[in-house]
């Protein structure tokens, strides 16, 4: 049992003691200890917290092949947080998201918005490489899921960038076509989600680019960020 499910153990065997002491007529346990504040008071989502839960995952298969857990970087308060698909083999080997290829041109991208990698929070559906990058599937990303909620809980980005196909459609839980998605802004949980292609898939179609900016524009114009002037 992990600290954090131990703490909530804690605090559910407390609330049944002071529901018994209420039943039995000590009204002084009601006005002195609110329930609503024991029921509400969980320890706060942390992402240290939550990388510690995960610790050496193998909740699927994927951590049977994996070299190392690509968890996520950045800032834990971001208001832009970007969400891809999965790790490719720089990412499993360095043990951070985006640091291929795709990832220097997602880092051309943030920079180009006025923002930097510090500035941002990235991360993915799935926090293993799958072998031969393929596709992830179900059973794999259902397992990831909730550790990716519990970071958006714990960051509580105003923007989530979703990048390509499954990140979009897993976000929204939706089997909509990426190119039908983007460029609109969408709701998950109170936050909003554009989709935009994945910078992979602009190293291969770059005549795509300019649809791509013109998403990112949408997200900088929402955070009040300065659009770069025409020349």
């Amino acid at each position: 049992m992990t600290e954090r499910e131990e703490i909530k153990t804690l605090v559910s065997d407390l609330h049944d003691h002071l529901s018994w002491l209420q039943a039995e007529g000590f009204d002084t346990w009601k006005s002195e200890v609110p329930f609503s504040v024991l029921q509400d008071n969980q320890p706060p989502l942390t992402l240290r917290g939550i990388r510690a839960d995960l610790g050496d995952c193998q909740r699927c298969r994927l951590g049977e092949t994996r070299k190392n857990l690509v968890f996520g970087v950045g800032d834990a308060k971001a208001e832009l947080m970007f969400v891809g698909e999965g790790p490719g083999a720089d990412e499993d080997a360095e043990g951070e998201p985006f640091v291929g290829k795709a990832g220097q041109l997602l880092t051309k991208m943030i920079e180009a918005m006025g923002l930097s990698r510090e500035r941002v929070y990235i991360a993915n559906i799935i926090k293993c490489r799958p072998p031969q990058n393929r596709n992830p599937q179900a059973d794999e990303i259902a397992s990831c899921r909730p550790f990716l909620d519990q970071q958006i809980a714990a960051i509580r980005p105003k923007i989530i960038c979703a990048l390509g196909t499954f990140a979009a459609q897993t976000l929204l839980n939706t089997q909509t076509r990426i190119s039908d998605l983007r460029g609109h802004f969408h709701e998950r949980n109170g936050v909003k989600v554009l989709p935009t292609f994945h910078p992979a898939y602009l190293l291969r179609n770059s005549g795509e680019k300019k649809r791509v900016w013109s998403d990112l524009q949408r997200i900088m114009v929402d955070l009040g960020l300065p659009l770069p002037e025409r020349k």
